[in-house]
């Protein structure tokens, strides 16, 4: 196949042989991947803190609080726990059944193995007391109760 062309000077007419073939791509474009897995890590870091609630504890009030220093390990005993029987550490939801092993797994390591009870204000002294039961068959000793300060939200 011949095509032809002609000159700006009229001259007369140029003949290519063969067809022009465009470049292949050798290389993979990776601009749209990274797109978007910046829109997913974008997405993730607003929905991950969404996900992460707490248990509502209502903390009975103390006027002698005092505040923890220290990182420490935080065992939630909600209203709920009537009807459902589960305990909350730190955020994980576990059925008092399984507390007592729980407990002995997160604290293996640590030396110290003091564990501190958030319990809803509602929450009769029996609840409390199968809670205890329980962290002391896991080998805790050292069980504070949390409380909040007068006027504290």
């Amino acid at each position: 196949m011949q095509v032809l062309s002609s000159s700006a000077s009229g001259a007369g007419s140029r003949h290519r042989r063969g067809r022009r073939v465009a470049p292949t791509l050798s290389e993979i474009n990776v601009v749209p991947m990274v797109d978007v897995m910046l829109v997913l890590l974008i997405i993730f870091m607003v929905a991950a803190p969404m996900l992460q609630r707490g248990v509502q504890v209502n903390l009975p009030v103390a006027s002698r609080a005092q505040e923890i220093a220290s990182e420490q390990l935080f065992v939630d005993l909600p209203v709920s726990y009537r009807t459902d029987r589960r305990v909350f550490i730190d955020k994980e939801a576990v059925r008092i059944d399984f507390l007592a092993e729980r407990m002995r797994q997160l604290t293996v390591n640590r030396t110290d193995k003091r564990v501190y009870l958030r319990g809803d204000a509602q929450v009769n002294l029996q609840e409390l007391y199968e809670v205890f039961d329980r962290l002391r068959e896991a080998g805790i000793q050292d069980v504070g109760i949390i409380s909040k300060l007068p006027g504290e939200q």
